[in-house]
């Protein structure tokens, strides 16, 4: 191997399966990497990937082995970068963040705006990704997660609890004679739920086992979308209570926070980089206002409560 791009190209074409994304990922056109494969298979006299129908490359023995070893290159080159990040106090230069949708659309912002305010010389990149972006690649130096996290290399905090409970537009809920008591008594209010196609997200699993699918009216893949669609009167959402408890174009149509949705908000970077100034910084200051807000998120402050509960008076059968 003469290049180490050579072998970047065999690794981004192995862990994405296409000649396609692996050009995106390493930002050049597919001709450019059409031509670079074509080369290297032509003066290692083997074939590195199996060219399959739809554009998809699966990787040959050698394939595989080369990747391997470009794996192996891109760690050692990741470790003294993050090794050499570690060691940098200043509080200048790049930080790149990454959110969900629903945090940076309703909580996030108004914190970065204070830090960049006491911190003028970061230059903060917020990547808005419901993926789990890799820490130890770089995808990310900082990782706001709604879960907790399991990699052994990390390091950070849980910053809160978070809740989730339905919401609907005012008019809807008062409508239905204010918050129900258990899920149960929603089952035939009109519903607004995920893609069908969608998996491996809690709440969408809970909504798919747990309320029949007739009464949902619309679908989105976005947690924002589906507050906006709540408040046009579209029908009810659950919602995170830190997203729904903080619109006022929204009130809760349960009582309560759904107990088997509880989840937590961490704070992590990798552990080579918690000491970079610009990191330490970010923990404090942006770690410490979300952790500020924990009421919210855990679904005790109210700051809407725009609904009284219209059962309040009447003897309640079951808690959740």
């Amino acid at each position: 191997m003469q290049d180490w791009n050579e072998l970047r190209l065999i690794l981004a074409i192995q862990r994405s399966g296409s000649l396609t994304a692996a050009a995106r990922a390493l930002l050049i056109d597919h001709s450019t990497a059409f031509r670079r494969l074509n080369t290297l298979e032509a003066r290692l006299g083997v074939r590195a990937f199996e060219r399959l129908p739809g554009g998809v490359y699966r990787a040959t023995t050698a394939g595989e082995r080369m990747a391997a070893a470009a794996e192996r290159m891109e760690d050692e080159a990741l470790a003294l970068d993050r090794d050499i990040a570690g060691r940098d106090h200043r509080l200048s230069g790049r930080l790149r963040v990454t959110s969900s949708e629903t945090l940076a659309y309703s909580r996030l912002t108004r914190h970065l705006a204070a830090f960049r305010q006491a911190h003028p010389g970061i230059l903060v990149e917020l990547a808005i990704d419901n993926r789990v972006l890799s820490l130890s690649r770089r995808e990310a130096d900082i990782a706001l997660r709604p879960i907790r996290p399991t990699e052994g290399d990390l390091w950070g905090r849980k910053l809160a609890g978070v809740a989730w409970c339905f919401y609907a537009s005012p008019d809807r809920v008062q409508a239905m004679g204010g918050a129900a008591r258990t899920p149960d008594a929603l089952a035939k209010e009109a519903l607004i739920g995920w893609e069908e196609t969608t998996s491996g997200i809690q709440a969408a699993d809970w909504l798919a086992r747990t309320m029949p699918a007739e009464p949902i009216v619309y679908r989105t893949s976005s947690l924002v979308n589906q507050l906006t669609a709540a408040k046009a009167g579209i029908g009810m959402a659950l919602l995170p209570c830190y997203l729904g408890d903080g619109d006022p174009g929204v009130a809760r149509a349960l009582a309560q926070p759904i107990a088997d949705l509880a989840g937590e908000l961490w704070i992590v970077t990798h552990a080579d980089l918690k000491g970079t100034g610009r990191v330490r910084a970010f923990f404090d200051l942006v770690g410490n206002g979300l952790a500020g807000e924990r009421d919210l998120f855990e679904g005790r402050a109210r700051p809407q409560d725009r609904m009284p509960d219209a059962t309040a008076s009447q003897p309640q059968t079951s808690s959740i």
